[in-house]
């Protein structure tokens, strides 16, 4: 009894004393230490706007629970800095390397400006660093290749305005890098750092949009676990290595487009079974197509635009390719017949063969593309028209319909059958030299907002339910044969009328870019200028004086017409014309007296 009294005469005050120290602790650790809010603070000095970060981060408050900071337990050390699309100005501390602890930092789409600090790139706990779509400049910083393996996994520089050279060293360090975007930035001179090769971890890469130059380098084919490689709009050159590109059978992604690269597509491309994205467009590729191609049964996409690729694209078994959904070979040396496999491809909802030289007449197997919403078969040389218009009102889905520059000399069709093109909403039959007059079909086409007929020998008079295609903002019918009056019908079309009325094209018209000239293209639709050009042509008599109801048009022209009369004074009320052509026709000005 008396042992037991004697404990807890002994033990009483010591447990006190734990109790003490376990609450003071607790109070010492419940917040973030001067060594966390310290380097935060001053991130925050050196921000010129500061997106209302101040109102949050007070010297007195737990930095552990300031807007985008977050921290772990139980030591309540700083993790995460993660302030994207805050509004802020200014430069990046230094300073922030000095936390420890931290795992990711995301500052993208501000407005920051200045250097990338160095102690962010070489931080010795950072793994995600994320600067992408600011204002940042200069140079990125060597790392020395002494320096110790960094646990860096992803970076994202994109969209900035670094410039100079590609960095070359800092790669070796990198081991543990997965991703690296630094697209859309002025990196120039540079190639493509052979250290990259290095980066046994590495799968995006992405480096579009600089001035890089060079070859790629052998070493980078070493980075076997690459799924998606971009390059795009440099100045790279050479040929793709058939040998090398075998070692990245993960590719899934492989973009190297808008560069100066040569040379044929090389047959082992076949061996990257993953690949669902291969873009070589506007480059200076050549030959035929390898059948091998057919091998790669994952493809999505296949963009060989602007190259000098020929022979007969029957080559390729599109047959193997079921989930492929876009194929543009837009301005190429194509010929023969378009392949009847093609039509097997049932998800594709963009084709482009425009600017080639293929031949012959639509197959009716092309009704099997239900989920076609554009076709572009611009300069070719298909005939018949009119087996062409049957078969493609199958395509129900179609909203962009390009046919121009083929059926050289044949009739316009005016069938009334010609129906099912419900959901068109761009039609382009121009250049064909067709003779024959508007046709009556062409005013079932409810949802039409682009209708262009230029170059033609149609004849004949606009015809009175012109007026009645309400969403029609864009008709260009120039040089042709038309005759008559311009009747008063055209200037009551709804979307011409009204300044209020705006375009909804469908984004589906816009799946691959509409070219109305080699220099010119346009990528969404608000880009579209409203527009009536009605020149080259024979119509006589005066300009209605309802000229001034069309309110809405950015682009008129009447010009090389037989047009007679004043000038009305109501073309003064088209306040949004940017481009007014009245030339070559027989006009005079009524001056107004002083």
């Amino acid at each position: 009894m008396q042992t037991l009294q004697f404990l807890n005469k002994t033990h009483m005050p010591s447990f006190a004393l734990s109790l003490v120290l376990l609450i003071s602790l607790s109070s010492l650790t419940s917040s973030c230490t001067e060594h966390e809010r310290g380097p935060l603070l001053q991130f925050l000095a050196e921000l010129s706007q500061d997106g209302g970060l101040a109102a949050s981060w007070q010297n007195d408050t737990d930095c552990c629970k300031w807007e985008g900071i977050t921290c772990r337990s139980p030591d309540r050390a700083v993790t995460d800095v993660s302030l994207a699309s805050r509004g802020l100005e200014g430069s990046i501390s230094p300073f922030l390397g000095n936390l420890t602890s931290l795992l990711r930092l995301n500052l993208s789409c501000n407005s920051l400006s200045g250097g990338l600090p160095l102690e962010l790139v070489s931080s010795s706990s950072i793994t995600i660093l994320d600067v992408s779509f600011n204002q940042l400049n200069g140079t990125l910083h060597e790392l020395p290749s002494s320096t110790p393996s960094r646990p860096l996994q992803v970076l994202n520089i994109s969209s900035n305005l670094f410039a100079g050279h590609f960095p070359s060293t800092t790669w070796k360090v990198m081991e543990k890098l997965v991703t690296l975007n630094a697209s859309n930035n002025s990196f120039t001179g540079g190639s493509i750092p052979p250290s990259l090769g290095n980066c046994s971890r590495l799968r995006e890469l992405g480096a579009g949009y600089n001035n890089l130059s060079g070859v790629i380098p052998n070493e980078l084919f070493n980075a076997t676990s690459l799924e998606y490689l971009s390059f795009p709009n440099n100045d790279l050159h050479g040929a793709i290595d058939g040998t090398d590109i075998t070692n990245l059978r993960n590719l899934v992604t492989l973009d190297l487009g808008r560069n100066s690269f040569s040379g044929k597509i090389p047959v082992s491309i076949g061996q990257l079974k993953k690949l669902e994205e291969l873009r070589l467009d506007n480059n200076n590729m050549s030959g035929e197509l390898p059948s091998a191609l057919s091998n790669c049964t994952n493809l999505i996409t296949i963009d060989l635009k602007s190259n000098n690729f020929s022979g007969e694209l029957t080559k390729v078994n599109f047959s193997l390719l079921p989930n492929l959904r876009t194929l543009d070979v837009f301005l190429n040396n194509f010929s023969g017949k378009v392949p009847e496999s093609l039509y097997s491809c049932s998800n594709l909802t963009a084709l482009r063969l425009a600017g080639n030289n293929l031949s012959g007449q639509l197959s009716p197997q092309i009704g099997n593309l239900k989920y076609l919403t554009f076709m572009s078969l611009t300069d070719n040389s298909f005939k018949n028209i009119t087996n062409a218009l049957h078969i493609l009102k199958r395509c129900k889905n179609l909203t962009t319909l390009l046919i121009a520059l083929n059926f050289r000399g044949e009739i316009m069709p005016k069938d009334d059958k010609i129906d099912g093109f419900e959901n068109l909403q761009v039609l382009g039959i121009g250049g064909c030299e067709l003779s024959g007059q508007i046709p009556h079909w062409i005013s079932k086409l409810g949802n039409l907002q682009i209708l262009v007929l230029a170059d033609n020998r149609l004849n004949g008079s606009i015809p009175v339910w012109i007026k009645t295609l309400s969403n029609l903002f864009y008709l260009d019918i120039s040089n042709n044969s038309f005759t008559g009056r311009i009747p008063t019908a055209i200037m009551d079309m709804p979307m011409l009328k009204s300044e209020k009325s705006k375009a909804h094209l469908d984004p589906r018209v816009f799946e691959l870019p509409v070219y109305s000239s080699p220099s010119r293209q346009y990528r969404v639709p608000t880009a579209l200028p409203k527009v009536l050009d009605l020149s080259k042509n024979k119509f006589t008599g005066v300009i209605p004086l309802e000229i001034g109801q069309m309110k809405a048009l950015l682009s008129l022209n009447f010009s090389f017409n037989h047009l007679t009369g004043h000038i009305p004074q109501s073309i003064c009320n088209l306040t949004k014309l940017q481009v007014l052509d009245l030339s070559a026709n027989n006009l005079t000005v009524q001056l107004q007296p002083l």
